[in-house]
């Protein structure tokens, strides 16, 4: 049976890629495996640079002054590390879910910090809009998607200071000005590789402002340096979001990916707004193109729905805690054939009930 992966991270990835780095860990250079060969040898140095060239290729930056680096810590150490390297005496927040509640908890550690605006008077189920961002602050920091809540910010405001952006879930998967951002940062789990890595984007020009010793494993000035070798990297995570990105690029880029995530949201949109035994979290002027959340109109449908969707090979639909219910989240390497599965099921459930 196919198996229909809607899992909220580690996220589904390409056959091809996963066939690649499958056959790396057997064999990648004259019978040595990728994950035994040392980090400094030419080959994997290569894999590097190839996986740093292709992420600002594919956003748009080369030659603009920015710098792509694959450090480890995941996103949560990113929400140190953009404190560590850009707060001097005050920062601005936008809190649109746990993520981003999450970096507010760390950038307070060092200094003042303000909401600009919050949705958790909802349970973060819309986007704060029409907010102010103080020009006086250091940077501006918001979350692009919240994979948690199912919403997703259309329109980034001109922001006045630097602007930092969280696109975990939702890097590479649409287009966008990428120039408007002086720090991108995304763990690879949920839409380009395996746990284990984070593709960071940095604005060389915004760094160097704070007055503090920053240690060196939190210092991006230092992995700019060392072209993201400062320690050993997570070889395997490198390689196959090297791979994936590979892979976005050879389908013709964001915007031929961005074509194919418009047609799977609207297709699970529709069937959430059409089926009376369905109604979705999310604002729908908010709604995600990464992550649909919609819950039950009659719970007690529930044992009925989860085991159809099962048996049709279905994995991963569960909703988070925070918001119950169900999670389709379709990241890039979801096909819009799984979901034509998921929406045959829940229309399949209407004409049972």
């Amino acid at each position: 049976m196919q198996r229909h992966n809607f899992s909220a991270g580690p996220c589904v990835l390409p056959q091809e890629v996963l066939q690649k780095a499958s056959q790396a860990v057997l064999d990648y250079d004259n019978g040595l495996s990728l994950i035994e060969i040392s980090h400094r040898s030419k080959s994997f140095v290569d894999i590097m640079e190839q996986a740093r060239s292709l992420a600002l290729e594919l956003l748009g930056l080369e030659g603009k002054g920015y710098k792509a680096l694959f450090l480890q810590g995941g996103a949560s150490m990113q929400f140190l590390m953009v404190a560590q390297n850009m707060l001097e005496k005050r920062a601005a927040y936008l809190n649109t879910g746990t993520w981003s509640d999450k970096a507010i908890k760390e950038a307070k550690i060092f200094d003042d910090i303000i909401e600009v605006a919050s949705s958790k008077n909802a349970n973060y189920n819309y986007i704060p809009k029409g907010y102010e961002i103080p020009e006086d602050y250091d940077y501006f920091h918001c979350t692009s998607n919240n994979t948690i809540f199912g919403t997703q910010i259309k329109e980034f405001p001109n922001s006045p200071i630097p602007m930092v952006c969280d696109m975990s879930s939702d890097i590479f998967s649409r287009t966008l000005d990428f120039s408007k951002f002086d720090i991108i940062y995304a763990g690879a789990q949920k839409n380009m590789g395996p746990a284990g890595t984070t593709l960071v984007i940095v604005k060389e020009d915004v760094l160097g402002k704070v007055s503090r010793k920053i240690p060196s494993m939190l210092d991006y000035k230092v992995h700019i340096e060392k072209s993201s070798m400062f320690n050993t990297p997570p070889v395997f995570a490198v390689y196959t979001s090297m791979l994936t990105l590979q892979w976005l690029k050879d389908l013709g880029g964001i915007k031929a990916i961005e074509e194919e995530n418009e047609k799977k949201a609207r297709l699970i949109y529709s069937e959430i707004d059409l089926n009376p035994l369905f109604k979705g979290f999310a604002a729908k002027e908010d709604r995600s193109y990464m992550n649909a959340t919609f819950t039950l109109t009659n719970d007690d449908l529930k044992e009925t729905f989860d085991t159809m969707w099962k048996e049709a090979g279905i994995n991963g639909l569960n909703g988070h805690r925070s918001v119950g219910g169900y999670r389709a989240s379709m990241y890039n390497a979801l096909s819009l054939d799984s979901v034509k599965v998921l929406v045959e099921v829940m229309s399949e459930l209407e004409s049972k009930a």
